[in-house]
């Protein structure tokens, strides 16, 4: 790994890192902007579903991810904070930047194990700071993949990859058309859906499910209906005058109950 040093934001070399926030609402061609430091060292780790095609580093960044970046077999250009801001199009305060490239999206029915199996199914989640930090409870609670309606937004939105602290990058997911398509899926595998809403049986209550697939949907409106009803309704009791949680801190409390003994001893927090 021998860093490129660039002063020039015009340099062709940045292009995939000019405009980034233009260029994550409009798409990036099969690419995807990596942020911060923590996120970097995912995208090279061995857990990555995913590769870097490049890295951009602030001068002073460089030392301390020399290690992690040993291996990489991508370019590594620095340039100055003012440079990357420039390109950017907005202050670049973490100096740490990458592009990586994304593959097809996985099969939803590949992503469904034999044996014990604990997905989550999001629905309408158009939230990117919701999305990533679902993504980092599935991590955390040993969830093998998350399935997303094709109203809920992309897991590979640089917010959302920087808020799920790079899981996002780890944990397979796949997308279906719509809530129904979740519950076909269940059918097909023997999963039993799980929906989440408020003032329903208390989630604690629920035997072990061997095989689930917890049902999540958008804050305010949650899950439609037709969703719930063929579903196993649970919800998490609280204090009077609160009638909900955020569906990431929600998400948490229901994988954490449905995840059960799904993680070794030493990996317990």
């Amino acid at each position: 790994m021998r860093p490129i040093p660039i002063d020039d934001p015009a340099d062709p070399r940045l292009a995939p890192y000019a405009a980034i926030r233009e260029r994550d609402l409009v798409g990036r061609q099969g690419r995807f902007v990596a942020e911060g430091e923590v996120v970097l060292r995912v995208l090279l780790s061995g857990r990555s579903r995913f590769r870097a095609e490049s890295v951009l580093l602030a001068p002073e960044r460089l030392p301390a991810l020399e290690p992690a970046l040993a291996a990489c077999d991508a370019p590594v250009y620095v340039a100055a904070r003012p440079v990357m801001s420039a390109l950017a199009g907005f202050p670049i305060h973490r100096g740490v930047l990458a592009i990586g490239r994304g593959g097809p999206v996985a099969n939803p029915d590949a992503l469904v194990p034999d044996g014990p199996a604990l997905l989550v199914g999001l629905v309408g989640l158009a939230n990117h700071d919701n999305v990533g930090g679902l993504f980092r409870n599935a991590a955390a609670f040993g969830a093998d993949g998350v399935l997303m309606d094709a109203a809920t937004c992309d897991p590979l939105y640089r917010k959302a990859i920087r808020v799920s602290a790079g899981t996002s990058l780890t944990v397979p997911f796949g997308r279906v058309p719509d809530g129904a398509a979740l519950l076909d899926l269940c059918a097909r595998h023997a999963l039993v859906p799980v929906a989440l809403t408020p003032g329903a049986e208390d989630i604690a209550a629920l035997p072990p499910l061997p095989r689930a697939l917890l049902l999540l949907g958008t804050e305010g409106t949650g899950l439609p209906e037709g969703l719930m009803s063929r579903a196993r309704r649970v919800g998490i009791p609280m204090a009077p005058g609160v009638d909900s949680l955020n569906v990431a801190v929600a998400g948490a409390v229901a994988l954490h109950r449905l995840g059960g003994g799904r993680l070794p001893a030493r990996d317990r927090a």
